[in-house]
């Protein structure tokens, strides 16, 4: 699955609603991770991280997902 146009460049997307961050490049092996990254980019709630690390997304209060 490719990635969505507006996060092509992007590893780690938060979702500003529940403050949870994905990565993208787990899409393929987890279907709950890319029906996440659909809901978030339908109601357009994304965040990204400059740098692109999950540490500067903990950094501003995102925590990783789990199953």
């Amino acid at each position: 699955m490719s990635r969505p146009a507006a996060l092509e460049h992007f590893r780690f997307v938060g979702d500003k609603r529940t403050q949870i961050v994905y990565d993208q490049d787990a899409v393929a092996d987890d279907p709950s991770v890319a029906r996440a990254i659909d809901d978030i980019m339908a109601n357009e709630s994304f965040a990204c991280f400059a740098p692109d690390t999950i540490a500067e997304a903990r950094n501003r209060g995102y925590r990783p997902f789990s199953d």
